[in-house]
């Protein structure tokens, strides 16, 4: 496992959402979004999937993972890859329900802060009608690629 410093921590922490990627059976790449649920300094990345879809089937087959983020105004990113563990819903700690409710809550708050500063006339909010989490991912990370340009 790799350990993570805090740069990496909190530019993961920030992120609204990361794009996972996992391999389907014919060895085609499938990416979906998922947000980061914690990040431990010893490598460890938790992930709440709200579906039971191709990420789970290919997860059930296949558990390599890559976790990737990017910030294109600062110009930062990162991948993170490495070993998933599929955890079951009824085997997943009420601390980890609690982060979800908080990061759902701040996206949520942000979003309408967001259209509020910008006047839009946004009568939806997606995360107020996201669906209760179906497993969690627990991944531990072996490889991390620093995808900002390199001087």
């Amino acid at each position: 496992m790799k350990e993570l410093n805090s740069d990496i921590i909190s530019f993961f922490r920030d992120q609204g959402f990361t794009i996972i990627s996992t391999l389907n059976n014919d060895g085609s790449l499938h990416s979906s979004c998922k947000g980061i649920i914690d990040i431990e300094r010893d490598g460890v990345v938790y992930l709440l999937d709200l579906y039971h879809g191709k990420t789970f089937k290919n997860l059930k087959d296949n558990k390599n993972i890559t976790i990737t983020a990017v910030d294109e105004h600062r110009y930062v990113g990162y991948a993170l890859s490495g070993i998933a563990q599929i955890i079951a819903k009824e085997d997943i700690d009420d601390k980890i329900y609690e982060l979800w409710e908080k990061n759902v809550s701040k996206r949520a708050s942000k979003r309408l802060i967001k259209n509020i500063k910008e006047d839009h006339k946004v009568k939806h909010h997606p995360e107020v009608k996201f669906p209760a989490p179906k497993y969690l991912i627990r991944v531990e990370i072996d490889k991390i690629v620093d995808l900002a340009p390199q001087k």
